[in-house]
């Protein structure tokens, strides 16, 4: 990576298109929204990988079909740079400062450790998160961008660090072509503009131009290291197999359809049982019925059938919980209406008329005929926490953060967004549910982004470690909460330091305190734009460990953690 790109000076790998409207920035939105790089694409030195592949041989009709289709996207173009962007879809507010992208890196060893590393911490931490590969020729959400992974290794008190792309079909057909020709799902597919962009698409693939046959998902949000296979995931695609060499680089393996067992796409947020070591997972669709389907693998990687869950329109479900003996799915109030697009808006909408509520599944079912719905008014969770039963009173205890407004991550709005750590109450005999903030009024924090102790899923856990998404969407630090007596403990990063999800480590599996464990975090600070990895006890919250990274980590989604002994038993 060149020494520019390391600077404050030039945050970006590439300036965004001066054609682009200019957008006034959301008050919500990244504080830096100027993109000062001295270089463009075009120039930043990628791995030599990178430039490996030449552009695909076309026979004659492609090529005409090619200069064709180009010239209409031109207009396209043209036409769409008179009608200002949303800020959701603007790139000089959604991937500005520490949102905007790196190159890869190799492994860089030995990194400076200031304090200790806990004896306990061997393995590699990994972090997924969206990192566009090229520079966004129109609208451009963050959650659109291409997945890239960034893993420190820990071992034996010393560090090293990488990031890659994952080889996703799409990318590497992008990296092929040299420009960004998948729709971006959040970004560009709105209205009118949105629905061209879809027809210059599959014209292209009508022609052999493009192959969306293999999907045209980013694998930029979750990660799960399950049958001694790291995965990588976002919901719009199967998950892909990505390897962790002795080293402490990245290698894709390539897209992961357990076996040939997996025919649809897969969420970002499976649960791992950590009793049984059963993963379940659910898979939407935006499109055809039906629109939900639920499944489980067992430890050995063996699948069960798909089991389709009715529901009368698709439904945003991000995330999920488990407990000892069921699932609960959110059926929420943020939905797919592809119709309103031809009516010039956006396809995701918050629908006001619809009842919030969540299924009770039992997790072995072979049907949904058993799924009870109970009622949640006005709740819409983007991630649940955790979830437990509770028979003596018939109910089933969910910890989630409600977002309001519900779509404000998708639309834009003048309301402040909120994320309100929740305890609601789901009674399966009556159906009604009750639901209550966890931290008191006076304490208020916007939480959203981490996780409890993972020996404890599924099962009554104490404390939740959360991100302090303030400002939003920034993350300040996190939050430590005790879900009994709603107690927060804060540790916050420092002045103008921001970082991500909190990924909880539990120090033993059999230790008996529940927050005997590790908080690990990347953190980056905006000053000497400088990035960190942070190791913190979770009891008492006093930091244990920094490691200096070698380049900067832009401001990511959802993480893991591999021990040393399951990495040698790799797939």
């Amino acid at each position: 990576m060149p020494a520019s790109l390391a600077s404050s000076s030039s945050p970006s790998p590439w300036t965004i298109n001066p054609k682009l409207p200019k957008h006034s920035p959301s008050p919500h939105s990244p504080s830096s929204l100027k993109f000062n790089a001295t270089c463009s694409l075009q120039t930043l030195q990628f791995p030599d990988h990178f430039h490996q592949q030449s552009p695909p041989a076309h026979n004659l009709l492609q090529r005409a079909a090619s200069l064709a289709l180009d010239a209409v996207e031109s207009a396209l173009l043209s036409h769409e740079r008179h009608h200002p962007l949303p800020k959701t879809a603007d790139p000089r507010v959604q991937i500005s400062g520490n949102f905007a992208p790196v190159p890869e890196n190799p492994v860089h060893h030995s990194l400076p450790v200031a304090g200790i590393i806990p004896s306990c911490i061997r393995g590699v931490y990994l972090r997924n998160g969206a990192n566009p590969l090229h520079e966004p020729v129109a609208g451009h959400h963050f959650f659109d961008g291409d997945g890239m992974v960034h893993a420190v290794q820990l071992k034996d008190g010393s560090a090293s660090y990488a990031c890659r792309f994952t080889q996703t079909h799409r990318l590497v057909q992008e990296k092929a072509l040299g420009r960004p020709v998948f729709p971006k799902a959040i970004g560009e597919l709105h209205g009118h503009s949105g629905i061209a962009r879809l027809l210059l698409f599959y014209a292209r693939g009508l022609f052999g131009l493009v192959d969306r046959s293999h999907g045209m998902g980013v694998a930029n949000a979750g990660l799960v290291y399950f049958n001694n296979h790291l995965l990588a995931m976002s919901e719009d695609d199967l998950p892909y197999h990505v390897r962790v060499t002795p080293s402490g680089d990245l290698k894709t393996v390539g897209r992961y359809d357990f076996d040939g067992q997996l025919k649809s796409t897969m969420i970002a947020h499976p649960k791992v049982d950590p009793v049984t070591g059963d993963l379940f997972a659910l898979s939407y669709d935006v499109v055809k019925k039906p629109y939900l389907k639920y499944f489980r693998v067992s430890p050995e990687g063996e699948k069960s059938p798909d089991v389709p869950i009715n529901l009368s329109e698709p439904t945003m479900m991000h995330d999920f919980a488990v407990t000892e003996r069921f699932v609960v799915i959110p059926d929420q109030q943020v939905v797919f209406k592809l119709s309103e697009m031809i009516r010039g808006g956006s396809p995701v909408i918050y629908d006001k008329k619809k009842m919030s509520r969540f299924g009770i599944l039992d997790k072995n079912a072979s049907d949904a005929s058993g799924v009870r719905w109970v009622e949640a008014p006005d709740c819409f969770c983007f991630h649940l926490w955790n979830a437990w039963e509770e028979p003596e009173s018939d109910e089933v205890v969910v910890i989630g953060s409600c977002m309001t407004p519900a779509d404000s991550i998708f639309n834009e709005c003048d309301e402040s967004l909120r994320s309100v750590l929740c305890e609601i109450r789901l009674n399966w005999k009556t159906g009604k549910s009750t639901r209550r903030p966890i931290i008191s009024e006076a304490e208020q924090v916007n939480l959203e982004a981490g996780m409890v102790n993972k020996n404890k899923l599924g099962r009554k856990t104490r404390y939740a470690y959360l991100a302090l998404a303030e400002p939003w969407p920034k993350v300040s630090g996190f939050a430590k909460v005790d879900l009994l007596t709603g107690e927060i403990e804060k540790y916050v990063y420092g002045d103008q330091r921001f970082g991500g999800e909190p990924l909880f480590l539990p120090r033993d599996q059999h230790s008996e305190r529940e927050d005997d464990g590790y908080i690990l975090t990347f953190v980056h600070d905006e000053k000497e734009w400088k990035s960190e990895l942070r190791i913190v006890n979770a009891m008492n919250l006093k930091l244990e460990a920094s490691i200096k990274l070698p380049s900067r980590v832009p401001y990511g989604f959802h993480g893991t953690f591999i021990h040393a002994q399951d990495l040698k038993k790799q797939a």
